[in-house]
């Protein structure tokens, strides 16, 4: 995450960044994040900072007028992308509501709207993609969150394609990655990868003993 930071603010203009489920208090502190802030500067405070700027990311992204890029996906409250701008996103990610379906929700092959199993956002159907697409000009939604074990898996007739570009997801979910260019078309071509070889047992390594001054 520090080196996608420092890239934006070199390219502030050719870099996006996006949030997703991950970028929030709750679960940075599930999955590891502020523990390895805590290992690695001896406190909190970096980890603090981090999730502060998490609150200033955008929602989705567009492409050209023609992809939309959430990180999760729709939400039975936001029919058109002037909603999702309306949005007032700079706090943590609520428990429900259109900015917590947007990082949660998932696409099904059954139609319409249903409750998700991970117990916030929603499922969603062919059906509502095609008809989010129809009303905001999109050809297509590009989207994350979900493992799928080639790196990326097409759905909705091909009006959806899930991205996920974790390799061994938590070192034992075995996947590969992958990463989707786009040409001047806008037609899309998929990257795909496997995970470099571990360099030794992180949980291993000592908490520094020189904390920075402006991480202080």
């Amino acid at each position: 995450v520090s080196l996608v930071v420092a890239l934006k603010v070199k390219y502030p203009n050719r870099v996006t960044l996006l949030r997703g489920n991950h970028e929030s208090r709750q679960i940075t502190q599930v999955y590891g994040f502020y523990d390895e802030c805590v290992r690695k500067y001896g406190n909190a405070n970096v980890w603090s900072l981090f999730t502060d700027l998490f609150d200033h990311l955008p929602l989705a992204a567009v492409v050209d007028d023609r992809l939309f890029c959430p990180h999760g996906g729709l939400s039975p409250s936001l029919d058109t992308v002037d909603q999702v701008i309306a949005l007032d996103r700079v706090h943590e990610v609520p428990h429900e509501g259109p900015i917590c379906d947007l990082m949660w929700s998932d696409p099904d092959d059954r139609l319409g709207w249903g409750i998700s199993p991970r117990g916030a956002g929603y499922t969603f159907g062919q059906d509502i993609s095609e008809k989010f697409n129809h009303e905001n000009g999109f050809d297509l939604i590009v989207r994350a969150h979900q493992l799928v074990m080639e790196g990326y898996s097409w759905t909705h007739e091909n009006r959806l394609v899930t991205v996920f570009s974790a390799p061994n997801y938590c070192y034992r979910c075995g996947n590969m990655a992958a990463v989707m260019e786009i040409n001047e078309n806008l037609v899309p071509n998929f990257i795909q990868f496997d995970p470099a070889p571990r360099r030794g047992n992180s949980a291993s390594i000592p908490a520094s003993q020189h904390i920075p001054d402006y991480f202080l």
